[in-house]
Parts: C-alpha cells; sequence; structure tokens
C-alpha cells in the first residue's frame, strides 16, 4: 500500500487533492466520557457550579471541526457545510456524537473525530472540580460517505 503522506524523500506532506472530484461529504464519530452516577445526575439537572456542561461542549465541539486543520498537521482546510453535536446522557457516561458535512475534495473525518474529543475534554473540564477520574474513550469513527473510496460503517 502506497503511502499518501510520505514524499519521495520519505518525509511527511500534505496531499495534494487538486485533481479530486468535490463531492458531498458526511462523517459521524461518537465517544463516550464514562462518570460516577452523581456526576451525570448534576449534568442531568444543571447542578455544575461551571454552568450547562452539555451546552459549553456542543460549542467546543463545533468550534473543533472547524479549526481541525491548525491541530492536526496534515489536515486540509475545508468549508464545511454543517456540524452537529449531539449527547445521550447514559447512567454513568455521556455519550457524544458529532455529524459534519461538506462539499469538498476530501472528507471530513477529521472533522468529526476531533469535535468528539473536544466536547469529551469540555466535558472532563466542567466536571473536574467534581470528579477527577472520569474517563474518556471509545472515540471511533462510526460512518462516512462520499469520495473515491465510498461510504463506510462501523460493523459493531
Amino acid at each position: 500500500m502506497e503511502l499518501t503522506h510520505i514524499n519521495e524523500q520519505g518525509r511527511a506532506r500534505m496531499v495534494d487533492v487538486t485533481d479530486k472530484a468535490e463531492t458531498t461529504r458526511t462523517a459521524v464519530a461518537e465517544g463516550r466520557v464514562r462518570m460516577h452516577r452523581e456526576t451525570a445526575e448534576l449534568i442531568r439537572t444543571g447542578g455544575m457550579a461551571k454552568g450547562d456542561v452539555l451546552a459549553v461542549a456542543q460549542v467546543a465541539g463545533i468550534m473543533a471541526a472547524k479549526r481541525t486543520p491548525d491541530i492536526i498537521p496534515m489536515c486540509h482546510s475545508l468549508r464545511l457545510t454543517g456540524v452537529d453535536i449531539t449527547f445521550t446522557l447514559e447512567e454513568e457516561a455521556v455519550r457524544i456524537r458529532a455529524t459534519v458535512h461538506c462539499k469538498g475534495e476530501t472528507g471530513v473525518e477529521m472533522e468529526a473525530l476531533t469535535a468528539v474529543s473536544a466536547a469529551a475534554l469540555t466535558i472532563y473540564d466542567m466536571c473536574k472540580a467534581v470528579q477527577k477520574d472520569m474517563e474518556i474513550g471509545e472515540i471511533r469513527l462510526c460512518r462516512k460517505t462520499g469520495g473515491k473510496s465510498g461510504d463506510y460503517v462501523k460493523e459493531w
């Protein structure tokens, strides 16, 4: 398999997408922040001292998706056409799902994964005064559409 991010000198490069077709692309990623039942209840009831945890995490996730090329060195700057972050409150966790859309020459998988990661880190930051041993994990790409490689759905 050819490594697309390596030049002829063996050094990192940004892939040239000049000749790739512009298509509609979507990526969905998810992750989970595990916590004590009491911490989840404080999020659910709005009892955290720093404010509305999920509202802040939602904005953080959207902002992170938009800024992905600033923190992932080989990512292209994309014209995102939509970013949505949703949360599912579980008994001892918050599940985060990011859906990102664009019309472009390359996919938005990294933007969706970055959005989930930033939202999870924000939840941790907003709740760390109450619980320091929360666990961030299970961050993964669930689905992607568009592009030359076609559609992908994670089989569980």
